[in-house]
């Protein structure tokens, strides 16, 4: 049976597919979240959208304190230069982040000022706990369900038949997801994690590895469904 696109990300018998084989439902729960489902439909209150798209700003953040974190515990020269590179490249993210946010009716002053939610908090500071208390294994595997599931959650949209095709307010956000340079960022990542899965002594500490992942998936979750809590609000 040929895979889903959105199952290709790794190699056969790499520790990135393990580690999501062994995440199932939680993987699945995030990468097909509701909230994701009505970004598809079209159909996402937009006080949801504008509380995840300020919250997703304040999680850059500290995904670039990470990524720096990242360097530090960089294996070689050349994994730290593109953990530099990386940092570079969110930090530059932030200020698109902000125009995108724009688009939206949000003011810089609107996102800023926004406190972070718990949601965001735990969600952030675990990543980092985990790279400062194990090694960059550990700290990648925290990272890569971010960075792989939104690759993930955009082939799911786009291959959902129930997708509101034309007019979908939502779409530039599908586009952002979807393109060809995310995904292939999406796969290096998956790929990086199975290289380090070798050279790291992935087997061996697979277990909590795999608890890990899961978590991240399960924080994932909760930082979509806060936005549907906040529009339930409303």
């Amino acid at each position: 049976m040929a895979r889903a696109p959105w199952d290709e990300f790794g190699a056969e018998g790499g520790l990135f597919r393990k580690l999501s084989a062994a995440a199932a439902t939680e993987w699945r729960d995030y990468t097909w979240h509701p909230f994701v489902q009505r970004l598809s439909a079209g159909t996402l209150p937009l006080k949801a959208f504008q509380h995840y798209l300020i919250q997703d700003y304040l999680f850059l953040i500290h995904f670039a304190r990470a990524k720096a974190l990242a360097v530090l515990k960089g294996e070689s020269l050349a994994a730290m230069r593109d953990k530099a590179a990386a940092v570079l490249a969110i930090l530059d993210e932030t200020k698109l982040h902000l125009k995108y946010c724009a688009e939206w009716g949000l003011s810089e002053a609107d996102v800023v000022t926004v406190p972070e939610t718990a949601e965001t908090v735990s969600y952030t500071r675990w990543v980092l706990d985990r790279g400062y208390a194990g090694d960059i294994l550990d700290l990648e595997v925290a990272l890569v369900p971010c960075t792989v599931g939104y690759a993930q959650v955009a082939l799911r949209i786009l291959a959902d038949p129930a997708r509101q095709r034309d007019g979908n307010a939502y779409q530039s956000w599908i586009d952002t997801y979807g393109a060809a340079s995310y995904q292939e960022m999406a796969h290096a990542a998956a790929r990086r994690i199975d290289a380090l899965g070798v050279s790291h002594g992935g087997e061996a500490r697979f277990a909590r590895l795999a608890a890990d992942f899961a978590e991240a998936a399960r924080l994932e979750q909760r930082f979509w469904q806060q936005g549907l809590d906040a529009a339930g609000r409303g």
